[in-house]
């Protein structure tokens, strides 16, 4: 029998840690409305390095976690588990599921003029290859340009956005793409919105950036238009974040991340 859902139900959001909530904070912005339940598996990250069972186990029980606070769609905002996760969680959900890599990856295509786009993200997303098979999808005339950019992770959650190191280790990355002569650069990791002005200032503002947290919210409230769930009312949604772990620095990172204080967060224990 189909659940039967809800407008003011929430929305579920998971990633492997934090880095998510560049995710969520798009979804605070475009959808300020809406009660939002964001779940951090910071206990076991990163998944970049797990092997692919392992990433759909962990993504399986997540689900089954949020889905038992009665969500009314899930939001995969971890780059890895949507590469991997995403049909194996559809096939269990009773409620719309949506990752990352599509909406960025159609954005991208819709941004790009010359046909070449640019991915960065971590090791795993680059070597599963998943961007760049989606924007195939959409376009076989597309080059595609992938280069995994690991240090970038630690310079966001160190804050280390806009200083010389930062810079350095953003050029060193980046310059091949002018040779690439890219137009688009998709940021294929959560945590790379948070480095958005120093990539810019490396590779200039004539290079379009997609954020995939950002194209994700978006089609975040298409679905909910399209299937009747917007939630109308006018109080601002409540948001509740559930984390497997309390890292060390964990409420400056997320406050930075998020870009307001963290509050009601819990610690839980998966079954």
């Amino acid at each position: 029998m189909k659940k039967i859902l809800s407008p003011s139900n929430p929305i579920g959001v998971f990633d492997s840690g934090i880095g998510g909530l560049t995710v969520a904070k798009s979804l605070f912005g475009i959808l300020p409305n809406e009660n939002i339940i964001y779940f951090g598996d910071t206990a076991r990250l990163p998944y970049g390095t797990k092997s692919k069972e392992t990433v759909i186990r962990y993504s399986v029980e997540i689900a089954k976690f949020l889905l038992d606070k009665n969500v009314k769609m899930i939001v995969v905002a971890c780059n890895t588990a949507s590469s991997v996760a995403l049909p194996y969680l559809r096939k269990l959900s009773n409620v719309p599921v949506i990752g990352v890599i599509k909406p960025g990856s159609k954005a991208a295509v819709s941004a790009t003029n010359n046909y070449r786009i640019g991915v960065i993200g971590t090791l795993g997303t680059v070597q599963s290859y998943a961007y760049k098979t989606q924007i195939h999808k959409f376009d076989r005339n597309i080059e595609v340009f992938s280069k995994a950019c690991s240090l970038f992770v630690q310079l966001a959650e160190d804050g280390w956005t806009e200083n010389k190191i930062a810079a350095l280790i953003a050029k060193e990355y980046l310059s091949g793409f002018k040779d690439d002569k890219i137009d688009t650069l998709i940021l294929g990791c959560t945590h790379y919105p948070v480095l958005k002005i120093i990539i810019s200032k490396v590779l200039g503002r004539k290079i379009r950036l997609i954020d995939s947290g950002e194209e994700t919210a978006k089609e975040v409230r298409r679905l909910l238009e399209q299937f009747h769930l917007v939630n109308n009312k006018k109080n601002p949604g409540k948001h509740k974040f559930y984390v497997t772990d309390f890292q060390k620095k964990f409420r400056e990172i997320s406050e930075r991340f998020l870009g307001q204080p963290l509050h009601d967060v819990k610690k839980i224990k998966l079954k």
